[in-house]
């Protein structure tokens, strides 16, 4: 049986944990991740930075983890169907999920950068793999699912789409792709999805 006290601890513990990934994750967004480090977090929050470790033991990297699980968590609610309303058609399916997954990363530079390209301390793609990194992928899946005519082998087609979308991301932000082709872009990728 947990005690008052030890409820309040707990729940003060989570609270700090809590203000050390946002102070991250609004430096990273505003200033890159190279000037996320333990002290200007430290300043950001006001503790120490042993208090930092206390709560992330392993450093820069757990909290890039928990900023990563964070955003994997904000992407999933983003792809949820209930999120993207009745789009209609499979077209309108395929159009809705992909434009919110690049309004997600536009939107979300540096917590897509510990999403996908910054190292984290959680599998991806085993049994391990957290359930929150699991839902968006199901989320993409699913929708895949919803189609008038589904592809036959619904996971790979979901990892496709999936390495698709985030191509056009990082295309797009290392300045690789035309801006008023955009449209056309996700024209032909909805057009290859779904026939």
């Amino acid at each position: 049986m947990t005690t008052p006290a030890a409820a309040r601890r707990a729940r003060r513990t989570e609270e700090r944990r809590e203000r050390i990934v946002a102070a991250a994750r609004a430096l990273a967004e505003e200033q890159g991740w190279e000037a996320v480090t333990t002290r200007r977090l430290a300043e950001a929050i006001e503790y120490s930075q042993p208090v930092l470790y206390g709560h992330f033991p392993q450093g820069r990297t757990e909290i890039v983890t928990a900023v990563a699980l964070a955003g994997f968590e904000e992407l999933a609610a983003a792809l949820a169907p209930s999120t993207l309303g009745d789009a209609g058609s499979d077209d309108g399916r395929i159009r809705a999920l992909v434009g919110a997954y690049l309004d997600f990363a536009a939107r979300h530079p540096a917590t897509y950068d510990a999403m996908f390209l910054l190292p984290v301390l959680v599998p991806f793609a085993s049994r391990e793999t957290p359930a929150v990194l699991r839902e968006g992928f199901e989320a993409i899946a699913g929708t895949l699912r919803r189609l008038d005519d589904p592809p036959a082998d619904v996971e790979t087609t979901a990892e496709v789409l999936w390495g698709a979308v985030h191509g056009l991301v990082a295309l797009h932000r290392a300045g690789r792709l035309s801006v008023e082709n955009g449209d056309r872009r996700v024209d032909t990728l909805v057009r290859l999805v779904t026939g």
